[in-house]
């Protein structure tokens, strides 16, 4: 058997030694154009030693950087953004090397969307409101007007009910009033009041607006539709309208940059069922009408993903039903932390449905600031023990404030 030995030819020899992978980016863009790679037409005439980019621009741009980065600027044959691009990248090619997109030449710009998704989660805590003066009213909205104030409700006519007895019981109790402006409740809050077209006070607004104004914890026995949703609202939303948003902003934010979107509300209403959540909601949205305050309702029985959608939005004074409250706080999306206003509506109605757990986890064991620190307020038709016991656990050097019922004499 014979062995030959084959030499190859060195002409084969010369042409593969002369092969080279980067011979592409050697040869400048007249070569890359020849491999079949899609030029603009506007770029069809520049130089071939200039590229496609200009060597003096910046960011991904730079000549030494631009084997590493190259993955930024690759799109597919048909110009939309390729996850493998021709230089076997696995980048989406959203910005060129010019830091600019190839659809609009936008791309250096700030993209309104997830940018402020990093700044801020989203939040309408994220505006410039802070740095305004939240006492000032917004524009009017004639069309949030009209559905506002359409149909207006200011309860039982009490002008016909002057003599109802009303008795205030505690240590330094403020002198009632007899119209609205016999107390400074701010410019938003006195042109809400005549779009409801609310002529004079309630026998317990009378009462309570003074006291829940002079910063004073306050147990209320009162009737339904004795005015008493309003005789709370309009001196808390007052009372944020002059203070702000405080240290409640500077938590939304910093939760903001993490994504996390965890709303701190200033205000919180606990009502027993959903009717009457609602209904507070309402109050508040028609008292808040015009100002940088933002309410929210969440209850059970209803799609809990609308509801954190809706409080993901910015949530400053919030309504909640106990069972759904505790919910969205083990969810992590409702915190606590910065709570200067609890009030508990229909308190003997929660305690009569089993809620005195939920409400006990919510004001004692959770984050809320203790009593003498927040300002509280109770509700309640009846005063039986263990709203005596609440109101002692909860109140702090509170007035005790009894409302008799229409057409009564005690």
């Amino acid at each position: 058997m014979s062995h030959v030995v084959v030499k190859n030819d060195p002409e084969l020899d010369q042409q593969l030694a002369n092969l080279d992978l980067n011979s592409e980016k050697q040869s400048g863009g007249a070569s890359t154009a020849s491999k079949g790679r899609y030029i603009p037409p506007r770029l069809r005439n520049r130089e071939a030693s200039k590229g496609f980019h200009d060597k003096d621009s910046s960011g991904w741009s730079c000549s030494k950087d631009k084997d590493a980065y190259s993955s930024f600027g690759s799109r597919d044959s048909r110009g939309k953004p390729g996850y493998f691009s021709e230089r076997g990248s696995g980048s989406r090619g959203r910005f060129d090397d010019r830091g600019r997109s190839d659809y609009d030449g936008i791309g250096n710009r700030e993209r309104p969307g997830f940018g402020r998704f990093e700044r801020s989660g989203h939040s309408r805590w994220c505006d410039k409101s802070v740095e305004d003066d939240w006492s000032k009213p917004l524009p009017p909205s004639e069309r949030l007007e009209q559905e506002l104030f359409s149909g207006g409700n200011t309860g039982i006519n009490f002008e016909k009910y002057d003599d109802i007895p009303v008795e205030a019981t505690g240590s330094n109790c403020p002198p009632h009033i007899e119209n609205f402006s016999d107390i400074d409740m701010g410019e938003i809050i006195v042109g809400n009041i005549e779009l409801t077209r609310y002529t004079r006070p309630t026998p317990v607004q009378k009462h309570a607006i003074p006291i829940i104004k002079g910063k004073r914890d306050l147990m209320a026995c009162a009737q339904t539709g004795s005015g008493k949703t309003a005789a709370f609202l309009l001196p808390i939303l007052s009372q944020i309208y002059t203070d702000g948003p405080g240290e409640a902003l500077k938590a939304v934010k910093e939760n903001g940059r993490y994504g996390r979107r965890k709303q701190y509300p200033i205000s919180l209403v606990l009502a027993p069922t959903r009717e009457l959540a609602v209904q507070i909601y309402e109050e508040a949205r028609k008292f808040s009408y015009r100002s940088r305050v933002r309410p929210c309702v969440v209850y059970g029985g209803a799609d809990i993903g609308q509801q954190i959608r809706d409080l993901e939005r910015g949530c400053h004074l919030l309504v909640a039903t106990p069972g759904r409250l505790v919910d969205m706080m083990e969810r992590g999306k409702i915190g606590l932390d910065f709570c200067k206003y609890l009030v508990l509506d229909e308190a003997d109605r929660m305690l009569d449905m089993g809620f005195e757990p939920q409400i006990r986890r919510i004001v004692e064991q959770d984050t809320m600031p203790p009593k003498g620190v927040r300002h509280t307020m109770m509700f309640s038709a009846t005063f039986p023990k263990e709203i005596q016991m609440l109101a002692r656990d909860f109140l702090d050097e509170y007035i005790f404030l009894a409302v008799g019922r229409v057409g009564s004499t005690s």
